[in-house]
């Protein structure tokens, strides 16, 4: 079913769901807009997940919001402007440029994620893989670094970039949120927000933007602690796991897990990494992917991002084909360990006893009426030399008779152990990182969603994301009927808001059309008998059945559809339409 994914793209340009950015002007590659029904949707989403990941987490979660201009230091700290690369290749005779690892993927069918440019050179040459476009002589692959850069202000020094990541703004606030969360870990810093990456080749419409939104959480836990995550929030997930080992030796073995087994087997290096994945799960499914077509794929380390320790990547199966739609890392203390260095800041916590500790400690101690003796030249590099050494060096340096300018260190240093009353220790925190991409979830959600009936297209979207909940539609043109359908519709938006949309253009059936294309889960329809006896039909989106009810009871009908029951439990049947 190929062409599903085609007559998507059709559908989500003819309905305002999304389209090439730009299109008078032939588009830009990687760039999208989202439309009136789009943007809904995609709102919807994000609250469903700030609602999934925050509000069901406020215990320990709260979220913040950072800039997209970001300093040349921070992403030179954060290992950006080093690691931040995709490999290209580009054809000797038209010039054209691809992404390297993608080329080989087409011809060969074999992952090469992750591998160096050596690699890739070896793979083409052994393949002899030619340029796609003229057939001509692949050059050797180079690195291409990802990030959009700019100036910050006037001045063409002060470069920054657009970008790449939410985490960075997370990892650099980390403190001032700590401090002003009352100092307690675990704690979840959660940001929504754009982010801007140079794609070498974008496709695939929402699937790989230049541009796009990121709901991510950067997760700072005590790496020591043996608090557990509330496992009971999510006990009931199974989770689809493709574990590092099999995928070495080529093995699509895919198994699964209750979320208790990820830890208790090893199977994640951390219990908040399974708890986060179960929730990822969890979020998932209310999108309306079912459960069996949703695993995780351990990445092995080759393929890891250049601050991971482990991940984990998302993947949901769509018509065959596979698409991430999140990536679950653990960061370890590699980004406060690295801004700490580059900032000169300190980005510890204190962790507090149970009850104080003596612990012995060893102690340097300057013999001040012998250094005074000596020149200022000499006391200068004793000095540095007891700034740069640790106490262990010093103490080994002692040991064997270090001597400065022949005079031994022995009578300037000493070394001497105390015992001290100890009250907690400084610790860098480690991070696990849950990532997603808002643009990415809307297209997998309406392609998931996406179904044909009777030669007509529905848009079978959870009701929860669905642009609209209700329509309301007159079954005429009649001034009675339109003033009627008004009544009703504005006695909807008390409840429902702009959750409501009223259509009076076209016959019945075109209306009940636009409304499955867009996913509208009921439509109301003011007809003659409306008039008479003051009831309304509701008609299902998915069904196409339809009830009648009185209008009083409307609302109450209506939430109790939201709530999962049964649309003829509810009403009197309606005979059944050929629509």
């Amino acid at each position: 079913m190929a062409d599903i994914f085609d007559k998507v793209i059709e559908l989500a340009k003819r309905r305002g769901i999304f389209w090439p950015s730009y299109e008078i002007y032939g588009g830009v590659g990687g760039l999208y807009d989202l439309g009136p029904v789009g943007v809904r949707i995609k709102n919807n989403i994000v609250n469903l997940w700030r609602r999934v990941f925050i509000g069901e987490n406020s215990d320990f979660v709260v979220e913040i919001e950072t800039p997209i201009i970001t300093p040349y230091k921070v992403l030179e700290a954060s290992g950006h402007l080093e690691h931040f690369t995709d490999p290209i290749v580009e054809c000797s005779k038209c010039h054209r440029v691809y992404r390297a690892d993608q080329l080989i993927e087409e011809v060969t069918k074999k992952s090469v994620e992750g591998l160096p440019p050596e690699e890739l050179d070896k793979i083409i040459k052994e393949n002899s893989i030619k340029c796609p476009s003229c057939g001509g002589e692949l050059e050797n692959v180079k690195l291409f670094n990802l990030l959009f850069k700019t100036t910050i202000g006037p001045y063409s020094e002060n470069i920054g970039f657009m970008r790449p990541e939410t985490a960075q703004g997370m990892f650099t606030a980390f403190k001032r949120v700590y401090t002003a969360w009352r100092e307690r870990l675990p704690l979840g810093i959660a940001q929504i927000g754009r982010v801007a990456r140079n794609e070498i080749s974008p496709r695939q419409g929402l699937l790989r933007l230049r541009e796009f939104t990121i709901m991510e959480i950067e997760f700072f836990i005590d790496p020591n602690s043996n608090q557990m995550p509330p496992m009971e929030r999510v006990r009931d997930q199974k989770l689809n796991v493709w574990r590092a080992e099999y995928k070495a030796k080529g093995e699509h073995k895919i198994e699964q897990f209750s979320v208790e087994e990820l830890v208790s087997e090893k199977i994640v290096i951390n219990p908040w990494m399974a708890y986060w994945m179960a929730t990822a799960n969890k979020f998932v499914t209310m999108l309306g992917i079912p459960s069996d077509k949703i695993y995780f794929e351990e990445k092995l380390p080759h393929e890891r991002a250049h601050y991971s320790s482990q991940t984990f990547d998302q993947i949901v199966t769509i018509y065959d084909e596979r698409i991430e739609v999140s990536g679950h890392a653990y960061r370890s203390d590699y980004d406060l360990s690295r801004h700490s260095k580059f900032s000169g800041q300190d980005l510890t916590v204190f962790k507090k006893y149970e009850s104080p500790k003596i612990v012995k400690k060893k102690t340097v101690i300057i013999n001040n009426v012998n250094l005074n003796k000596e020149n200022k030249e000499f006391v200068k590099k004793v000095m540095e030399l007891v700034k740069q050494k640790s106490i262990d060096e010093l103490q080994n340096m002692l040991k064997e008779g270090y001597k400065i300018d022949d005079k031994a260190l022995s009578n300037y240093v000493s070394i001497v152990e105390r015992e001290e009353k100890v009250f907690g220790e400084k610790i860098i925190p480690h991070v696990v990182e849950p990532s997603f991409g808002a643009e990415r979830l809307v297209y997998v959600s309406v392609t998931n969603s996406y179904r044909e009936k009777k030669d007509r297209i529905i848009l079978s979207l959870p009701k929860e994301i669905a642009p609209f909940k209700v329509a309301v539609f007159p079954l005429l043109e009649r001034e009675d009927m339109l003033k009627k359908a008004q009544e009703v519709y504005n006695m909807l938006k008390v409840s429902y808001r702009d959750d409501v949309i009223y259509d009076d253009v076209g016959s019945i059936g075109k209306r009940y059309a636009r409304a499955d294309e867009i996913g509208i889960p009921y439509s109301i329809t003011i007809d003659s008998r409306t008039l008479s006896d003051n009831t309304v039909t509701i008609r299902d989106r998915d069904t196409w059945n339809q009830i009648r009810v009185p209008i009083e009871k409307l609302n109450d009908i209506l939430d109790k559809l939201f709530r999962g029951e049964s649309l003829n439990n509810l009403g009197e049947p309606v005979r059944e339409s050929n629509e």
